[in-house]
């Protein structure tokens, strides 16, 4: 009896996780690509839908034969949704890699500092989170603006002779994703650092190693699962972030999110918007399929 109960819960503990995403992630996924294949109708929902959830199996398979790829062929044929992947990738790419170099210093300088002050570090760190998301960006506003505080501190340091213009450019998009997400990073981070054994750095000075060969030659690839975790937290939701784009980014500023909300809600045109969510969760799978295979990796070293 020991054994079934043992053997049910292991299923149960695995099945839980399987049901949540089925649930959560391929359902809403199932009915939005529905929608992609669907037609746009003066209609309330919009679209005129390929089949229905209330149609036969039968009548569902006879009409798998007429689904149109027209909403799929119109973002080829339409740079714009193109050019809206690629700067989105761009903007997200570029921003994990600044996030990365602002995150792992602190990373390292929590891990290496006494045990009794880290969890106060980490409290610091994930303090940002106990104030609204929303808020917090638009602060960003009142700090980038022309009359800001930055270009107001700057003047009054005679730095600058006039404002700069920092708002409405992809350089506050930047600096609001970084502020944003950082703590995604380091979190990851320094769950790895924390964890790795410090006499390896000794050994290695005790050869001869230099410091920063040390780093390099022990520290960072020790650490490249938490690298590699913390990069896929940040670019994953950057990719297709709307919030900061949209309020710090302004209207030169072209990022997928952007395009899908005005396709969703200024456009009526439900199906183009679908094709181009569907789209942007393929391109979001490719990271994820890469982190699974550096975390395989990485397991079968650690055996």
């Amino acid at each position: 009896m020991g054994k079934l109960g043992s053997s049910v819960y292991n299923r149960l503990v695995i099945i839980i996780p399987y049901v949540w995403l089925l649930l959560f992630f391929l359902a809403p996924f199932f009915i939005v690509f529905r929608i992609s294949l669907s037609t746009t109708a003066i209609a309330m929902p919009p679209y005129d839908p390929a089949f229905s959830f209330s149609d036969s199996w039968a009548d569902v398979w006879d009409k798998i034969a007429t689904f149109s790829f027209d909403n799929y062929s119109y973002l080829i044929d339409d740079p714009l949704y193109f050019n809206a992947y690629v700067s989105s990738v761009t903007i997200a790419g570029i921003s994990t890699l600044l996030t990365l170099l602002i995150a792992y210093p602190i990373a390292y300088g929590m891990a290496n500092a006494p045990r009794s002050i880290r969890p106060t570090l980490l409290m610091l760190v994930i303090l940002p989170f106990w104030t609204s998301f929303l808020i917090r960006v638009y602060a960003w506003i009142a700090i980038l603006k022309p009359e800001g505080l930055l270009n107001q501190l700057l003047i009054s340091l005679n730095i600058i002779d006039s404002p700069l213009i920092i708002l409405n450019t992809n350089i506050a998009v930047y600096i609001g994703i970084v502020y944003s997400y950082l703590p995604f990073m380091v979190l990851p981070l320094y769950s790895s650092l924390e964890k790795m054994d410090g006499t390896l750095i000794e050994a290695a000075q005790d050869l001869g190693c230099p410091p920063i060969s040390a780093f390099w030659r022990v520290t960072f690839p020790l650490s490249l699962p938490g690298v590699v975790a913390g990069c896929m937290l940040v670019f994953i939701p950057a990719v297709g972030e709307f919030v900061i784009p949209d309020l710090l980014g302004g209207s030169q500023t072209l990022m997928i999110g952007k395009t899908l909300w005005n396709e969703f809600n200024s456009n009526r045109d439900w199906p183009v918007s679908s094709a181009v969510a569907t789209i942007l969760l393929l391109i979001l799978v490719i990271p994820i399929v890469f982190f699974q295979n550096v975390q395989a990796k990485a397991d079968e070293q650690g055996r």
